[in-house]
């Protein structure tokens, strides 16, 4: 079906239209008008909507009468920054086909760097006819313009100065995960007015809190504009975690002021200022207009076929996000667009880097995922783009979604087996030493190829999605029910302990033994070979009272309360970052193998058991080894140096230690069991505490080995 066009009076007094250009894509301010482009390879006509100041009333109808291959474009004389518009886009209405045309709803611009107004949901925001016997089959008639957020024409035009980025090498990075809102909406040292916004993320109490920790790279989840689903909106619960991306060159409305993107790059100077990185979470996988039961905002609308990876004959939609779509990456105007917006975060608002949710989505062709995918090429060709970090996730539930390891070089990736690993291993379970050590040397075995780094693997003991540490250390369950679902969402595998009690706890030996977990965590993070990540609020105890699923929890559930903060744990984990700072054995690109150095014939990685004697083969298989030393050393494959550490990790009883005789003496620079404790001269006959990690370095002195 083909409706016919509704007319509506053509350029407004003072306009004159054009035929423009086909690039670039978008609105596009000059010194005389504005530029449209906008992409569809099956609509039959597409018309700009032109709307009041306030967004209210549709005051003007522009078809486009130019066309470049499949970029409809045009130009109008005239306009300015402000303009308020939308695109209305005629074609088949053909769920069976894959199309999916319907006038009669107002279209985002794909390309907006700005929106105006909230989504109203509505029935008429949708294709179809809801409540109809024939489904998405049936079409609907009425007009979503009062519903949808208008695109605006901005002047995208800002001034950086002398900003710098920081250009961190991978070595040298420890990264904060942290969601714009939650950071600093309860923080009494931002002033107010910056509470919840990008300006609280670069606050003067905040930097001073990253510099304190050590972080060189905050990474931000998602800030590309987004909308609250409709069941969230009907159980009173908003979008918190903003994965359902609708904008994706727009900053979220949300978390600026009057200017979210003049905010949002201001944001991004002080923290470079400050030699802070800023990476964003990013959600190229799928868009937030869902299944064929979602509504028409966008990309449906204006080329539904191009857009999305359909099954079923083009009516149903590929689902390996799980949230009802995937954007078909395969299409060179939709891998385009990708690659657009991530230019612009770098060339306009001067980001340091992206980590891709679900990336395995990003990279999987026709046949199954492929490392050498037409994103990935596109990526690593790009004199910007090859320069930037990049950061996958390596999974999604499509077919053949595991896919750690898996990515090119110059990816790093989230590695869920150190967090499943180091969480097991502190928690007891039998047979985890030898899982521990290809942890704690950067996962050799999924990243030791094709010339990659061991940094590509990306520890993290915690994120966004999962327990908080305060609460993998309370918790033996997930207590989800606030979010509507009855406790069904989220995972169910944590690999967490209550060390006695379920929930929070005043017994001040319950209360220790937590702390103690905690600090051998952390500890075990930080001096593991790879790229460390830190979640925000874990460095203070900051608990979601056992909610692993917070994505709905806007609210003093998933904000941090830095008014409880955890002062003695904010210190050990500085400490823990100045260890790593000052050690390059700990932050090594190359991989350790025990290969036996030059100069000093040492391997550069020796493993020990408490009494000083490298294990046998069958000790790695004894259930009850549970005391493992690691003595590093700078790779045989990197940079000569002296530099050394001594690390054990013992989850089990205490035992007598010996010290390797590779050094004239050591000193105990960490000890978990006593936080606070100064450096010291190791002593003879000492003895490694039950459930602790212990840190050595070389004596020049000497001393008791």
């Amino acid at each position: 079906m083909t409706p016919t066009r509704t007319n509506l009076p053509g350029c407004p007094p003072g306009m004159s239209q054009s035929a423009g250009k086909p690039w670039p894509m978008g609105a596009t301010v000059d010194a005389g008008g504005v530029n449209f482009a906008v992409f569809s390879a099956h609509a039959h006509l597409i018309e700009l909507c032109l709307f009041s100041e306030d967004g209210r009333k549709e005051v003007a109808r522009l078809l486009f009468q130019d066309r470049d291959g499949d970029v409809w474009h045009m130009r109008v004389d005239g306009m300015g920054p402000g303009q308020r518009y939308g695109f209305r886009a005629h074609g088949p209405y053909a769920p069976e086909d894959g199309h999916r045309f319907n006038p009669h709803k107002l279209l985002m611009d794909p390309y907006t760097r700005a929106l105006d107004g909230r989504l109203r949901w509505s029935d008429a925001l949708m294709g179809y006819r809801i409540g109809s016997a024939r489904g998405d089959l049936s079409y609907d008639t009425r007009d979503s313009a009062f519903a949808v957020p208008k695109s605006v024409v901005i002047e995208d035009r800002t001034y950086w100065g002398g900003d710098v980025p920081p250009g961190h090498s991978w070595s040298n990075t420890l990264i904060y995960e942290a969601h714009v809102k939650g950071l600093t909406a309860q923080h009494s040292r931002v002033p107010t007015a910056m509470r919840g916004y990008y300006a609280g993320v670069s606050a003067p109490a905040m930097i001073e809190h990253y510099q304190r920790l050590g972080i060189t790279a905050v990474e931000l989840l998602p800030v590309q504009a987004f909308f609250d689903d409709r069941f969230l909106v009907a159980r009173g619960l908003k979008n918190y975690w903003g994965y359902n991306t609708m904008g994706f060159f727009a900053p979220e409305p949300r978390y600026g002021g009057r200017n979210a993107l003049a905010e949002f790059r201001e944001m991004v100077r002080k923290l470079h200022e400050a030699r802070i990185e800023v990476i964003l979470d990013v959600v190229y996988n799928h868009s937030g207009e869902g299944d064929e039961f979602g509504p028409t905002l966008s990309f449906r609308g204006l080329d539904n076929r191009s857009y999305y990876r359909l099954a079923g004959g083009g009516r149903h939609y590929a689902n390996d996000s799980g949230t009802g779509n995937s954007l078909n990456l395969t299409h060179p105007m939709v891998l385009r667009m990708v690659t657009d917006s991530l230019r612009y975060w770098v060339e306009n608002c001067h980001v340091d880097g992206f980590r891709f949710d679900l990336a395995t989505s990003l990279g999987r062709e026709a046949y199954g995922f492929d490392a050498g995918a037409g994103f990935f090429d596109a990526l690593r060709q790009d004199p910007v783009l090859s320069r930037v970090k990049l950061i996958a996730e390596p999974w999604d539930i499509g077919p053949g979604g595991y896919q750690l390891g898996a990515y090119p070089h110059p990816f790093s990736e989230w590695n869920d087996r150190f967090r499943d690993g180091v969480r097991r291993f502190w928690r007891g379970d039998a047979g985890l030493t030898p899982d521990l050590a290809k942890r704690l040397l950067g996962s050799a075995e999924n990243f030791d190829h094709d010339g990659r780094a061991a940094t590509a693997s990306l520890n993290f003991l915690t994120a966004h999605d999962g327990f908080t540490l305060q609460d993998l250390v309370s918790f033996t369950v997930k207590r989800n029910l606030a979010n509507g679902e009855d406790n069904r969402d989220g995972h169910s595998e944590n690999y967490s302990e209550n060390l006695g009690v379920e929930g929070a706890s005043s017994d001040a030996a319950i209360t220790a033994a937590r702390g103690l977990r905690k600090r051998n965590l952390l500890a075990t993070l930080m001096l593991s070979q790879g790229t460390p990540m830190i979640l925000a609020g874990d460095e203070m105890g900051h608990s979601q009272n056992g909610n692993n699923n917070a994505y709905a929890q806007d609210n003093e559930t998933a904000w941090i309360d830095w008014s409880k903060a955890d002062s003695g744990l904010i210190a050990f984990v500085a400490r823990l970052a100045a260890l790593r700072a000052a050690h390059i054995v700990l932050r090594q690109r190359h991989f350790l193998h025990a290969g036996k150095r030059h100069g000093d014939n040492l391997a550069d990685v020796i493993w020990r058991r408490a009494d000083g004697q490298m294990p046998e083969p069958a000790q790695w298989h004894d259930p009850s080894f549970r005391c493992l030393g690691v003595e590093l050393r700078m790779s045989v494959d990197g940079p000569a140096g002296h530099d050394a550490i001594f690390a054990l990790f013992n989850a089990g009883p205490a035992q007598v230690l010996t010290l390797p005789d590779s050094a004239p003496g050591w000193r105990l620079v960490l000890d978990t069991t006593r936080p606070d404790a100064a450096e010291a001269p190791a002593t003879a006959g000492m003895t490694i505490p039950a459930n602790s990690v212990l840190v050595f370095t070389p004596d020049p002195a000497g001393g008791s080995k």
